[in-house]
This record gives structure tokens, sequence and C-alpha cells, in this order.
């Protein structure tokens, strides 16, 4: 039988009607947003969290015109006239203000007001949110009332049970022997299963007046084991974070000791909050954490610090000193944009000594860099605003040789060509870099560059390049430069660039074992007027090495301070091999400068002679279960294996490999540079043991002899650092054991063994 929307005439009984469902007893409304925080449980009757089997109705509500009205439907009505009480029964579905229910039998009592709703209660709120019960019970006030076996489903899959549930006439809500979860309870094959947590509490109240959820009793079940008790624990009633205690974290190291960590969560406003975290020691003195976070109109920064009180030991030798001082880190990081064109990023990072990030294991970086930069970012130009600072960590680097750059100031201009279509970039350079204990540089340039691609009638793809630049720089106190090479002349020098390139690329295409193959022969003539490079300071082009990724670039050195002089031909093809599932991409390629005059190119670069080296790059790759790269360098002459780097991934996302190997023989008479030999080998992986477990590790090792660098001090097979461990993981669960061990010793950084235990539960809050 449908029943037409109607208004009652006795507005406080028909609303109870509706609120029949119990169902308003919180589940949709005030329990459905506590639920998603972390409500609890604990112990006598077992609170079930299995999603009842309901069956849907056969009738259909009509949906009510306002909130005063109610949608109703069932398949029998009766009305008791002396008695006065309303039976609904078989298929009752009930609409209201966005709220649906369903249930077997709703009774309402007209002289007492009480509303009972029995067999399958469910109710569904707007926001996806639906609550189970058995049998729910409204007093005559219609504003408090019972459910037993409650069960709150959310739309985000988590779900909360009770062996009872009860609303009071205030508002208030308390829930008896409570279980809450956001992992799944059933398994792949949808039968059911434990939770791999969930949190268990004796007694829930809710407070609205304080808009606060209490527990009483509260403890985390792990796999069904009681092992973390919650005393006091508490959480606001929405779906705002609330200040409380983080899971904290567990270390044992060499150096330290024991070390536990409780982070203590504060929100200072919803778009600020600060966490704070003891770290305690055994072997150490105590040390606080604080990370400050805040979001703006205009963008969001943090502020992340560390504070202790000890003793520092050097980076080499004995201790000198054995009296405490401050040690600490400070970092910042933070990104406002103004308007949409208008933008300022920054981060900033330093340190009180060189030992302290490795000592308490926050960073292995050998070098702290803090920059800002203010862009503004327009359809056809660039403007940037920057500026960095290094502090270094490493044992042999001065500190005042370190480069402090501010201003470094580029503007970029693009405009269409109108006669031949291609397009002009106009640009604007200055930098100055100061240091205190060495070379100051200020340098300002103007350039412009013309380009031009297109493709022939054959299908060969031309690109033209002009380039022009007038370069002015100051430097002063050249002589505190260590490497002659990069302090040029002091006082001011003026050098003009100008270059002309032609590359041309011819790709054919071809079938293949059932694939595609292409291959593209390429060739490259660029031409320079002499330059005088080395009068001019050399801040930015230092590091260098023969590649693939800059074989082809109009100027192979980076940065802007070195610019490679003379007429050159550089020749190379391309050749790619593909089938759905795999790919094989091959590049290789070799240059021949075309005037005699020394290179500019350091020795062991690849670029000394007239004839470069030969470089080459392959990468395979298989679906998503092997990736492969390969970079070479082959000496020109011998065909000596220059460079040799592979990087291979394998496996799938639960059982992997990742490989590693690097060997730089730069073959160097000369040790003016750094550019000694290297060798090393590097090798990490998971493997999954059981469903949801692993067992991980990496490892580094130092390949590097004496035979390839003289200043070296391992014997060719040095360990630097292994991780070994055993995690197991799944939606809601993530716990991990790790052993590492260091074999290199950096002040008071020293070697030996470290363990840490972590847990994380996701979806959890306090």
């Amino acid at each position: 039988m449908n029943w037409a929307l109607f208004r009652p005439t006795t507005g406080v009984r028909a609303f109870g009607l509706a609120t029949a469902s119990g169902l308003a007893l919180f589940a949709s409304q005030a329990f459905a947003q506590q639920a998603r925080e972390a409500p609890s449980a604990a112990a006598q009757d077992e609170p079930d969290l299995q999603t009842p089997v309901v069956s849907p109705v056969t009738t259909d509500a009509p949906d009510p015109a306002d909130e005063q009205q109610i949608g109703f439907a069932a398949d029998n009505l009766n009305y008791d006239t002396d008695s006065e009480i309303v039976v609904a029964e078989g298929n009752v579905a009930m609409n209201r203000d966005t709220i649906s229910m369903r249930a077997d039998k709703v009774t309402w009592n007209r002289k007492t007001g009480e509303v009972v709703a029995e067999g399958d209660v469910a109710i569904k709120n707007p926001e996806g949110d639906t609550a189970y019960g058995d049998r729910i019970v409204l007093t005559d006030s219609l504003r408090d009332g019972v459910v037993e076996n409650l069960l709150v489903v959310l739309d985000n899959g988590a779900r909360l049970a009770a062996v009872k549930g009860t609303r009071f006439d205030n508002g208030n809500i308390e829930l008896e022997n409570a279980a809450y979860t956001p992992c799944p309870v059933e398994d792949a094959a949808g039968c059911p299963k434990k939770p791999s947590w969930q949190i268990r509490a004796v007694r829930v109240l809710y407070d609205r007046t304080k808009n606060k959820v209490r527990y009483k009793g509260a403890r985390v079940e792990i796999f069904g084991l009681p092992l973390i008790p919650l005393p006091g624990l508490s959480h606001p009633a929405n779906s705002e974070a609330g200040s409380g205690i983080l899971v904290p974290e567990v270390r044992i190291d060499r150096t330290n000791g024991f070390e536990f960590a409780l982070p203590y969560y504060l929100r200072l406003a919803p778009d600020r909050d600060l966490t704070i975290t003891p770290h305690l020691y055994t072997g150490a003195a105590p040390m606080l954490e604080g990370e400050f976070r805040a979001l703006t109109d205009i963008g969001s920064f943090r502020i992340n610090g560390y504070a202790t009180h000890s003793s520092v030991v050097p980076l080499v030798g004995a201790p000198t000193r054995s009296t405490k001082e401050f040690r600490g880190y400070l970092e910042s990081a933070g990104k406002f944009q103004f308007d949409p064109r208008w933008s300022l990023t920054y981060s900033g990072r330093i340190a009180s000594d060189r030992t302290f990030m490795r000592r308490y294991d926050i960073s292995r970086d050998d070098r702290l860099r803090s920059t800002f930069e203010v862009e503004r970012i327009g359809g056809q130009s660039y403007l940037s605003i920057a500026g960095w600072a290094t502090q270094t960590l490493r044992v042999n680097d001065v500190q005042g040789q370190q480069p402090v750059a501010l201003p470094i100031i580029d503007y970029r201009q693009r405009l269409d060509d109108p006669w031949l279509g291609g397009q002009f970039e106009l640009q604007l350079n200055t930098l100055a870099i100061g240091r205190t204990a060495g070379q100051d540089t200020q340098r300002a340039f103007a350039g412009a560059r013309w380009d031009l691609r297109g493709l022939t009638g054959l299908g060969q793809e031309i690109a033209l390049t002009a380039m022009v630049r007038g370069d002015i720089y100051h430097s002063d106190e050249n002589l505190l430069t260590a490497i002659p090479g990069y302090r040029g002349k002091s006082g001011w020098q003026g050098r003009g660039i100008a270059a002309i390139a032609a590359d041309m690329r011819w790709p054919f295409i071809g079938e293949l074992l059932g694939g595609t193959q292409t291959l593209t022969p390429r060739i490259q003539v660029v031409a320079t007027p002499p330059l005088k490079n080395l009068d001019i300071p050399n801040e930015d082009s230092r590091a260098f090495d023969l590649e693939d990724s800059n074989l082809f670039a109009i100027n192979r050195f980076n940065g802007y301070d070195r610019f490679e002089d003379g007429a050159r031909i550089t020749y190379g093809f391309e050749w790619n091999y593909s089938r759905p599932g795999f790919n094989i991409n091959t590049v290789i390629g070799q240059s021949y400068r075309l005037s005699d005059k020394p290179s500019l190119f350091p020795n062991g670069t690849g670029l000394t002679n007239r004839t470069s080296d030969i470089v080459g790059r392959t990468t395979v790759a298989y679906r998503d279960f092997l990736r492969l790269t390969h970079r070479f360098r082959l000496d020109k002459d011998n065909l000596a294996v220059r460079r040799n780097e592979f990087d291979a991934t394998i496996g799938s996302q639960s059982t992997y490999a990742v490989l590693g190997y690097s060997r730089l023989n730069r073959d160097i008479l000369l040790l003016g540079e750094d550019l000694q030999d290297r060798e090393e080998v590097r090798a990490g992986g998971r493997v999954a043991v059981a469903r949801n477990w692993s067992l991980f590790g990496s490892a580094i090792v130092d390949l590097t002899g004496k035979k390839d660098d003289p200043s070296a001090t391992s014997d060719g097979w040095e360990p630097i650092r292994h991780r070994l461990g055993i995690a197991y993981d799944d939606d809601c669960l993530s716990i991990a054991l790790t052993w590492r061990r260091d074999y290199i010793d950096t002040g008071d950084a020293r070697r030996g063994n470290s363990f840490s235990f972590r847990i994380a539960f996701r979806n959890l809050g306090f």
C-alpha cells in the first residue's frame, strides 16, 4: 500500500514517525560524523562489524515536497482506533528530508508517542552513510531512544558497531561495547574476516554541548589481539582534526641507544597546526622536534626544527672537548600565489654543525641548500628573481668557499618570426655571487635566439638556430679559487658570443618481428667564433661529462660561464623498436671538432681531443615488469669503457629488485678537478613471502680502490650501508621492522647497527 505525501496535523508525533528510523538516533547525521573520526569498542557482547543481509524493499516511498512532509509506503497498514496504534508491515519505506529508511515493521503508539522500527532496519543519509539496527525505540519525547545491535557503514568504507546505543533528550549519545575500524571485514572472496585493526571501547560518549567524543576502556586491537591501551582517548565530533597523541616511533642504534619518540598534535586553528615530538634516548640527551604548518589565502608554508644540548664530536680524530652545546636543525618551505602570474617559492635549511643530521638520522645530505624564487609567468614572457646559499656538511670543504648567489635575475620574451615562421627569444640575465673567504663574481648578459623547425618533402626534420649574446663580468679575490681554470681575470671582462646551428633528423619506419622499428640518423653542424673563455670566471659550468643528453646541445657546457667555441659536426642515430608491452630505445653518437684549438673540457670528460668519445644509451622496457637503462662512453682510440652505468628495475609491485652499477674510468693524469675514477654497486628489493608480508633490503658497496683514485681509503670492496627488514602492509595497516648497518664514521655519527620499528594506522586520527 502506497501512502501519498501527507502533512501531519499533529506536528510532533508525525515527525516522530519519520524519525522512527531511530536512525536519526544519530546514525545519519551526528553519529556518522563521529564515526569518521575514530570510534571504538570492547568487551562482553561482541559488536558485529559485518554488514547484515537486508532485503531490498519492493515499494517506493514518494519524495516529500518539503522537510515537514514524509514519504511513506508499506505493504500493509493497520490502525486500531481504540488503542490509537498504527502498525505498518512489509517493505516499509520512508523518506524525509533526504534521509531514507527501510524496515520490516514500524509501530507508532499515538497515545504514548513511542515509535518502534523492527526487522532489518536500514537508514541512509545524503552523504552515503548507512546505519543498520535490529530494533529502534523512541520515547514519547521523540528525541531520545535506544538502538539495539547498531552498525553504521560510512561512505568511505569505515564502520562502527555497538551492542546498544542510546540517545538522550539533551542530544547526548552513549554507545555500549562499541567497535570502530576503517579496514575491510571481508576478504577477496567475500568471506567474513577480522579487520587488521580496530578500536574497541567499553563505552563511547558523545557530548553534544562540547562537540566531543570520549572513550572509556579504549584499546587498539591488531589482528584480534588487544595490544595498545588508549586511556583518555577523545576527539572532536566532526571531520576536523583534533589535538592529541600520534603513533609513537621506536629505534635502537649504537650512537644514541634506545630511542622513543611520542608526537603530540596540537590543532591551533582550521588552517594552523603544530606537532611537538620529544625524543628520549638512553645514550644521548633528549631532543625536541617541532613542526608548524599553516595555510593562508594565497599559499602555504611549514617550519620544522630539532633542538638538543649535547657535545659535538669532530669529523676526524678524537674528541677535543667534552663540553655540551646547543645543537639543532631548522628547515622551512612554502609557496605563495599572489595572482595568476606572480608567485613566490622558498625553502631554507640550516644545521648547527656538520654531523648533527647524520647522528640523529634526520638526513644523509652532505649539503644544505636554501633558495627563494619570485616568478612571473606570462603568455610569451617569463621573469625570475631568485637567490640561494649552501651550507656544506662535507669533511674537507671550507664553509667560507661556499657561494651565496643574490640576486639571480632572468627575463625571457618570445616573439613570433613574421618573415620565415620561426620564433625569437630575447633573454636578460644577471648574477651576483659572494663568498666570505673566496672569490666574488658578478655577471650580466643580454642575448637573442632564433629557431625554425620544418619538414622537407622527403620527411627530413630540419631545425635551424642562430643566437647572439653579450656578456659583462666583474670579479675580485680570484686567487682564492684553488683551480686556476675557474678563476678568470680579476676586474671587468667582456665577451661576445655568436653561434649558428643546423640539425637534421631523417626517420625511417618499418615492420620488424611483429612490431615497428624506427631508425633515425641525425647530424648536426654548429659554428661559433673563437672566444676568450679563460678570461671569464667559471662559476656555473664546472661539472661536466659527455653523455647522450648533452651530445647534440649547442653549448655542451651546463650553465652560462663557459661556451664551446669553434666548429664541429655531431652525428649519430636513434633506433626504436616497439610492440605491445615491449620497447627498446637506443641512442649512440659522436662529434668531431673542425678546429685544432685546445679544448676547454677537462681531461677525462670525453671531449678533450678533436674527436670525441662515443656515447650512448639503451633503454629496455617490458610491460611493468622490467626497465633496464644502460649508459656508456667508449674511448675514441681503443674503445675502452670510460663510463659504464646500469640501472634496472625487475619484478612486480610486491616482489621486485632494483640494481645499479656505476663505473667512471676517466683515465685522468692530473687530479686538478673532482673527476677521479669511481666504481659503485647498488642493490635493493622486496620479496613478498605471504599475503601482505614482505622482506626488503638494500645495500651500497664502494668498489673504488687506490688504483682508481689515489686518495681513496677503501680496498676496492668497501660496504657503505645496508638495510634489511620485514614489513606488513594492507589497506589500513602498515608495520615494519628494519635493521640498518653503517660502515663509515662521520664525526659523532658512528658506524654500527640501528633498529627501527614503525607502525601506521591508516585513516586514524586521535
